[in-house]
């Protein structure tokens, strides 16, 4: 099945898919009032510098102060240089203080309770070069297999760059002619003295260059020569993408389709289902096997079950099955979720070295079609594997739903049992207070019908320890952990 980009664009709402023979490889949701701010520059203001920590924090017109640590300054930058006096151990450079005004660029955006993290080491994206003024270097995509390729891009950038900056060559640059290089350097190359213009008179905090939305960083970025067709269901935004990719990529104009069809694009293409998938804590595999997906802010864990599949040779043999088909989900999951950070995999306990060796060797190769930065250390005795992976937005499940304000996030609530006996103690308590003969107990219908049947008896047996009538009253509106006593 082709490769193909998806685009459905709604009022304040723009949601891409990237299919990978027909299964959602990437997902990416942006929304007027939400719109993702990395790439973004920023003329700053320090508000705070921690010389512990080599860091300082920057006020960029956010919510929350951003975050620029000693290795992403620029080393002619006067942060830099205080900073890196600081971590010599002497007195922080007397310019760097409150109120100065630096120049950033937003590297990861908010998650969770963190600002965003900056870097003063600014990077502008083209369609086949990435510009960097303030790195004199030249940089190779690893996904450009041929060496003589690579000796020809680099020389070719090495010829057209200006003094004192560097460029990434990006993978869309294989094959590609001079005369595109050279536009793309030209084209950047005005860009960031344009950025240069607007941040000298700019006031901090302001943002003085936003990178493109959604709709276009998913083209310039992602519609390469392996995606055969990019359909979306705007007619607005298909025409800008006609724009877009006429001006920076003839090549791949007649790829564009506009979806003119009944039903819902996503539905189309099956990419509903799979995002409701991807908000579930359990996914099946095909086996009968299944993952648990455990998310935490800084970590995830993720369990692999052989659930249904019981093998047709010995155990080892269907353990060995079952991880290796798990690796598949385990990745694909990682990409469509976008989990970053620390993640730790508990596979089936294999016996076989040469078992955990497969395993193992199957993970890493398919990490190698991920798109993100991973590291992966080798299987342990348990069965357990650690890796990181880049995190620079959000996951999915925070993009797209909010804490259950039932349970508040724990995933779990006491059960109505547990809530009877926290019911009778608190009447214990309450009974040497109250003067009155009554204790009315106002709870959840759930819980007062556990009181009415199988805790009747300890009802009637506290009714005679505390000599004081109990009466419970069913309220449909109170969560079922909440429960109210009166002696009145």
């Amino acid at each position: 099945m082709p490769n193909e980009l998806i685009i459905n664009s709604t009022l304040g709402e723009t949601r891409v898919a990237r299919l990978e023979n027909g299964s959602v490889a990437e997902f990416y949701v942006e929304r007027i009032h939400e719109a993702d701010i990395v790439g973004n520059i920023y003329k700053g203001k320090v508000v705070r510098v921690l010389p512990g920590m080599h860091a300082a924090f920057v006020d960029i017109g956010l919510a929350r102060t951003a975050f620029l640590h000693l290795a992403d300054f620029v080393a002619s930058d006067d942060i830099s240089e205080g900073i890196a006096e600081a971590a010599k151990g002497k007195t922080l450079d007397v310019d760097l203080k409150e109120g100065k005004e630096i120049l950033v660029q937003v590297e990861k955006e908010p998650i969770g309770t963190k600002g965003a993290r900056l870097t003063s080491y600014v990077s502008l994206p083209g369609r086949y070069l990435v510009y960097m003024p303030t790195v004199d270097h030249i940089g190779i995509s690893r996904r450009i297999d041929s060496s003589a390729e690579r000796a020809r891009l680099k020389d070719i950038v090495e010829k057209g760059k200006p003094k004192g900056g560097g460029f990434i060559v990006r993978t869309a640059s294989e094959g590609v002619s001079p005369k595109e290089l050279k536009a793309d350097i030209s084209y950047l190359t005005r860009l960031w003295s344009e950025v240069e213009s607007r941040a000298r008179p700019a006031k901090a905090p302001s943002v003085v260059h936003a990178d493109l939305d959604v709709v276009l960083r998913v083209v310039r970025d992602m519609f390469t020569a392996d995606i055969e067709n990019l359909i979306v269901d705007s007619k607005q935004e298909f025409e800008r993408i006609r724009k877009f990719t006429e001006k920076f990529m003839p090549r791949l104009k007649n790829r564009v389709t506009f979806y003119e069809g009944e039903e819902h694009i996503f539905d189309k293409y099956g990419i509903e289902v799979e995002i409701t998938r991807a908000l579930g804590q359990k996914v099946w595999l095909k086996s009968g096997g299944y993952i648990i997906v455990e998310q935490t802010e800084a970590l995830t864990a993720i369990d692999v079950n052989t659930g249904k599949f019981v093998g047709k040779r010995n155990l080892e043999d269907t353990i060995l099955r079952t991880n290796l088909e798990a690796v598949r989900e385990i990745v694909y999951q990682l990409k469509l979720r976008n989990i970053g950070g620390i993640i730790v995999i508990d596979f089936i306990d294999m016996n076989k070295h040469q078992n955990r060796a497969k395993v193992f060797n199957s993970l890493k190769e398919a990490l190698k079609a991920d798109r993100t930065r991973t590291t992966i250390t080798k299987i342990s005795e348990l069965g357990l594997v650690e890796m990181t992976r880049k995190r620079t937005r959000d996951d999915l499940r925070n993009m797209l739903t909010d804490p259950c304000p039932y349970c508040e996030g724990k995933g779990y609530l006491k059960s109505p049992t547990t809530i009877c006996y926290d019911i009778f103690r608190e009447i214990m308590r309450e009974a040497a207070k109250g003067k009155n003969k009554q204790i009315t107990v106002y709870a959840n219908p759930n819980v007062a019908s556990v009181f009415y049947n199988e805790e009747r008896k300890f009802v009637e047996d506290l009714e005679r320890l505390i000599k004081k009538t109990i009466v419970i009253k069913e309220l449909p509106e109170y969560h079922l952990e909440q429960f109210e006593l009166s002696d009145k």
